[in-house]
């Protein structure tokens, strides 16, 4: 039996049934990431990556994407 994945999403995304957001979990030692109105679609990473990631983020290197 597979254990339920716990996703989670930003409280930025809105209301409860929004369709729009990005939601991460944690299974087996990954970072899972799906977008809500794909749950099918799942992309998984490191920690490490995912920490890379989000300091981009927050450093502005993708502003040009949106």
């Amino acid at each position: 039996m597979t254990a339920e994945i716990n996703w989670q999403k930003s409280s930025f995304s809105g209301a409860d049934d929004n369709q729009n957001c990005v939601e991460l979990a944690r299974a087996s030692g990954q970072i899972m990431m799906r977008e809500s109105d794909a749950p099918d679609v799942v992309v998984t990473m490191s920690r490490e990556k995912l920490r890379a990631f989000l300091l981009g983020i927050k450093a502005g290197e993708f502003d040009h994407l949106i």
